[in-house]
C-alpha cells in the first residue's frame, strides 16, 4: 500500500475519533432523575393542577436577575428557598414560566432528626402552605418534584455561578438544560374505588332467632395529594388502617373460641375515596341490604390516629346526651384513665342540604346509624386537606400512637361487648395471649408508608389492595371487595412520574470554536493528501478558476 493512502487512512481514522471523543463527552455530562409531577385534575369541570408534562428548557435558580424572562426557563428551586409570594404572583397574574422543579429533603427524617421543634414547624407549613396553593390554582406549566441530593446541589451551584456572569443561561451562554419527553397526559378513564370488608360473626344463644346486633370499625386507606406518586399518607389514614388491622387481629382470636365469642356481630371496612367526600363509604353503605344497616348498633370510624400523645377526639353527629353517644363516651373515657389519656368529644350537626362532609361517620349519620369518628385532628379539615400530602410520611406516624388507639378502642369494646364496664380487667393485657402486637403495627406502618394510595391510579386488582383483602381474610370472615366508579365532580389524567434529563448544553460560542478548529484541520489534510499524492500543481489547480470557453457563432 502506498505510504500516501496509509497517512489518509489513518488521519480519517483520527478525524473520526476526535469527533465521536466529543460526542461522548456531551453524552457523559447528561443525567437521568426521577421526578414526580403536580397532580393534574379538573373539579367540577375548572381546571386545576398542572396542565402541562413536556419539559425542554434552560435551568434557572434564586435569586433572579431583575426583570428576569423565565418564559423559556426551567426554575430549579429548594423547598424552604421558594417564597410562595412569588408563585402566588406568577399565578395570579398569569406570568409565563417554562416550567418548575421543586426539591425536597432527601429525606424528612434526616430533616427532622437534626432540626428543632421550630424548623420542622417551619417544614410542615411550607409543605401544606404550597400544596394548598397548587391544589387550588390552574397552573399553566409543567411542576415536578424531587428529592434534594448532591447532585441537585451542584447543579444548583453551577447555574448560580453562571448566572453571576450577568447572562441567564440560554442557547447562547450555554448552562444546564432541564428535558422531560412526556406525552400529554390523558383522562383516567372510569376510576375506580375499593373497598374490603370482614366479618367476625358473634355466638347466638340456643333458639335464639333474633339477628345480633352489629359494631361496625371503618377506616378509609386512600390518599389524596400535590403529588399523587408522593402521596402516601402515614398518619392519614395509614394509621387508621393499621389500627384497624390490629383490632380485627385481636377480635378474631377472642372470637376464635365459642367460649369467648361475643354476641356482637363485628364489622371491619376499609373504605376508599375517603379525600373525595367519602364517596366509597357512600357507596358501602348503600350496598347493604336495610336489614344489616338497621342492625348496626355504632361505628367507630378512625381518622389519623397516628400522632397524638395525650389525647383525643371524639367527633359526632348526635348530641351528646343521647344515650347511645353517652354510653360510648363514658366507655372510652374510663379506659382512657387507665391508659393515662384524656378523650374529648366534640359535637358538629350535619347539614342534610349539603351535600359535603366533613368526617367519615357523617355518611353513616346520613343513613340513620349512630357513628363516631376517633381523631388527634379537634376540627374537621377543609376539603382536600389533611388527606395524606407531601409532609405525611413515615416520620409523621408514630407507632406508639397507633398502640394506644388500639388499646382504647380494644378495650372499650371489650368491656361493651362482654359486659365488663367499671370491672377495671384488661382483656388485652401486656404479655398476654391477647397482647397487642407493636412489631405487626410498625411492619404495616412501613408498608403503607412505602405505597402511594391516591385512588384513581389505583386499579381494583391492584397488588397493594390483594394485600389487604388477604391481610383481612387472615382474621375474619366472608372477606370480599366491592369495586365501583368514583362518583363526583372529579376527572383525573395520567403521567403522575416521569424521568428528568439533564444536559450540560455548551455556549453557541463553543460551538463555532469547535466547528472552526475541525474545519480548519479537515482542509489541512485535504491539502496534504493532495501534495503528497498528486502534487502541488494539482492543489493548486483545484482552487484556481477555470478558463472560460468562448462559443463560436455558426
Amino acid at each position: 500500500m502506498p505510504s500516501g493512502d496509509v497517512l489518509a487512512s489513518v488521519s480519517s481514522a483520527l478525524a473520526v475519533l476526535i469527533v465521536l471523543l466529543a460526542c461522548v463527552e456531551l453524552g457523559d455530562a447528561a443525567a437521568a432523575v426521577g421526578v414526580y409531577r403536580l397532580i393534574q385534575y379538573d373539579l367540577a369541570g375548572a381546571p386545576l393542577g398542572s396542565r402541562a408534562a413536556a419539559l425542554n428548557h434552560h435551568a434557572a435558580a434564586l435569586p433572579l436577575p431583575a426583570a428576569a424572562d423565565l418564559s423559556r426557563s426551567a426554575l430549579v428551586a429548594p423547598l424552604l428557598d421558594l417564597p410562595l409570594s412569588f408563585l402566588r404572583e406568577y399565578l395570579a397574574e398569569k406570568k409565563h414560566l417554562g416550567g418548575l422543579l421543586i426539591l425536597l429533603p432527601k429525606k424528612i427524617s434526616d430533616e427532622d432528626a437534626t432540626a428543632n421543634n421550630e424548623s420542622k414547624g417551619q417544614l410542615k407549613d411550607s409543605l401544606a402552605e404550597l400544596e394548598k396553593l397548587l391544589l387550588h390554582e390552574e397552573v399553566p406549566y409543567p411542576v415536578y418534584f424531587a428529592f434534594q441530593d448532591d447532585h441537585f446541589d451542584n447543579l444548583l451551584a453551577d447555574i448560580c455561578k453562571i448566572a453571576s456572569s450577568g447572562q441567564p443561561a440560554s442557547a447562547t451562554t450555554g448552562g444546564y438544560k432541564l428535558v422531560v419527553s412526556s406525552p400529554e397526559p390523558r383522562k383516567v378513564s372510569s376510576p375506580t374505588i375499593s373497598n374490603i370488608q370482614g366479618w367476625l360473626p358473634g355466638l347466638k344463644g340456643e333458639g335464639d332467632t333474633e339477628q345480633l346486633p352489629t359494631i361496625a370499625i371503618v377506616a378509609n386507606y386512600d390518599t389524596f395529594g400535590a403529588a399523587p406518586a408522593l402521596s402516601v399518607g402515614s398518619d392519614s389514614n395509614g394509621s387508621g388502617a393499621v389500627a384497624l388491622l390490629e383490632i380485627a387481629r385481636l377480635f378474631s382470636r377472642l372470637y376464635s373460641n365459642p367460649k369467648t365469642r361475643g354476641k356482637y356481630n363485628l364489622l371491619f371496612g376499609l373504605t376508599s375515596g375517603g379525600p373525595y367526600n367519602y364517596n366509597g363509604t357512600n357507596k358501602w353503605l348503600r350496598s347493604f341490604d336495610q336489614r344489616v344497616r338497621e342492625s348496626i348498633d355504632y361505628a367507630i370510624c378512625l381518622n389519623s390516629v397516628g400522632s397524638w400523645n395525650n389525647e383525643l377526639w371524639m367527633h359526632v353527629s348526635k348530641p351528646p346526651e343521647n344515650p347511645y353517644i353517652k354510653q360510648i363516651f363514658e366507655d372510652f373515657s374510663d379506659v382512657s384513665k387507665e391508659v393515662g389519656v384524656s378523650v374529648g368529644i366534640k359535637h358538629k350537626k350535619i347539614n342534610v342540604s349539603n351535600p359535603r362532609v366533613a368526617w367519615e361517620h357523617e355518611q353513616f349519620s346520613r343513613f340513620r346509624v349512630t357513628a363516631l369518628t376517633l381523631s388527634e385532628l379537634s376540627s374537621p379539615p377543609e376539603f382536600l386537606e389533611s388527606t395524606g400530602g407531601l409532609y405525611d410520611t413515615r416520620e409523621s406516624a408514630d407507632a406508639e400512637s397507633v398502640t394506644r388507639t388500639v388499646r382504647l378502642v380494644s378495650e372499650s369494646l371489650a368491656r361493651h361487648i362482654y359486659g365488663l364496664k367499671g370491672r377495671n380487667i384488661d382483656v388485652f393485657a401486656e404479655n398476654s395471649s391477647l397482647a397487642i402486637n407493636p412489631h405487626y403495627i410498625q411492619s404495616w406502618l412501613d408498608l403503607l408508608s412505602r405505597t402511594p394510595r391516591v385512588a384513581p391510579f389505583l386499579q381494583k386488582n391492584d397488588p397493594f389492595i390483594a394485600a389487604l383483602k388477604k391481610e383481612l381474610s387472615e382474621h375474619t370472615t366472608d372477606v370480599h371487595v366491592q369495586s365501583d366508579v368514583l362518583d363526583g365532580m372529579f376527572t383525573f389524567y395520567d403521567a403522575t412520574k416521569a424521568t428528568l434529563n439533564v444536559y450540560q448544553v455548551a455556549s453557541v460560542t463553543f460551538d463555532l470554536l469547535f466547528l472552526l478548529v475541525l474545519g480548519s484541520y479537515l482542509i489541512i489534510l485535504f491539502s496534504f493528501l493532495v501534495i503528497t499524492t498528486r502534487g502541488l500543481d494539482d492543489l493548486i489547480n483545484i482552487f484556481r478558476r477555470p478558463p472560460s470557453r468562448k462559443v463560436k457563432g455558426a
